[in-house]
């Protein structure tokens, strides 16, 4: 294993590489790993010849400051735990100096109106942030795939509009949501769930399984409606957004044609904690 926290060892590495023909696999993560992230490492793993892993909290995707502040961090358990799965894995581990020389400005892309529903809608300039800090780690490691979860699938399209726009030679690989044994979905926020609240949150992919299940069958209204009933009448638990929108566009569409394909995307806060999660529904 090879940690490095520079840029310029990361592109000494990285022409080694590509001189001998290796191919690249590329998981960025913003590190507290968990299963879901060892999942996207053991594919790239099984796939690839080297493999790099980048662990940085990126402050230009976040829009509150204590959300900032808050975020798990635990860089030594992060590098045990990749241990586990190989000493072969290379970890990047800069500090934000270093990813934006000192001035964290962001890029203002055109995504289509991919960013303007769902998480765009409450996280102003989030999405400008993943595509400025992703931008400029495809464009450093040049890998030949890289690797993030379907748990942040609107975040997957923004990431395939980047690559088109940028014209970056790299797969995109997206692999499925990685789940606790109640099905909430694996993230980095679960550790900042009560033990209470966290057995509880099982609901939103219940309530996701109840959405695929009625689709076809009942109205959308009135499916949503009585999922957002349910899941706002737990203590601590408030949806900030339910819909149901196109796969491909991610636009709301006030009437559903069976011969296109929908997703729900839901984010709930509990006790202030965002989780989010969706399904594809047909």
């Amino acid at each position: 294993m090879i940690v490095c926290s520079r840029k310029q060892e990361v592109m000494e590495l990285i022409s080694d590489s590509i001189k001998l023909n290796k191919t690249i696999g590329l998981v960025p993560t913003m590190g507290s790993l968990h299963e879901g992230h060892l999942s996207l490492i053991s594919e790239a793993l099984a796939n690839n010849d080297i493999i790099w892993v980048t662990i940085f909290v990126n402050p230009t995707q976040f829009n509150n400051s204590d959300d900032l502040k808050n975020y798990p961090k635990n860089f030594k358990e992060d590098l045990n735990l990749i241990k586990k799965i190989s000493n072969n894995i290379n970890v990047f581990h800069p500090n934000e100096m270093e990813i934006y020389d000192g001035k964290p400005l962001l890029k203002v892309y055109d995504f289509n109106n991919l960013d303007l529903e769902l998480e765009g809608k409450y996280r102003a300039s989030h999405f400008n942030g993943v595509a400025t800090v992703v931008s400029k780690l495809l464009n450093l490691f040049k890998p030949t795939n890289a690797y993030f979860g379907e748990k942040d699938y609107q975040q997957t399209q923004i990431i395939n509009r980047l690559i088109d726009i940028e014209k970056i030679e790299v797969n995109l690989i997206i692999c499925p949501t990685k789940r606790d044994k109640n099905g909430l979905a694996l993230s980095s926020r679960n550790k900042l769930l009560s033990k209470k609240n966290k057995k509880k949150s099982s609901i939103i992919y219940e309530s996701l399984i109840y959405l695929k299940k009625y689709f076809q069958n009942k109205p959308v209204p009135l499916i949503i409606n009585e999922v957002k009933t349910k899941i706002n009448s737990f203590q601590d638990f408030q949806i900030e957004y339910l819909e149901i929108v196109n796969n491909k566009s991610l636009q709301l569409e006030s009437n559903y044609d069976k011969n296109k394909v929908y997703r729900a995307f839901i984010c709930v806060r509990v006790k202030g904690v965002r989780l989010i999660d969706n399904i594809l529904l047909n």
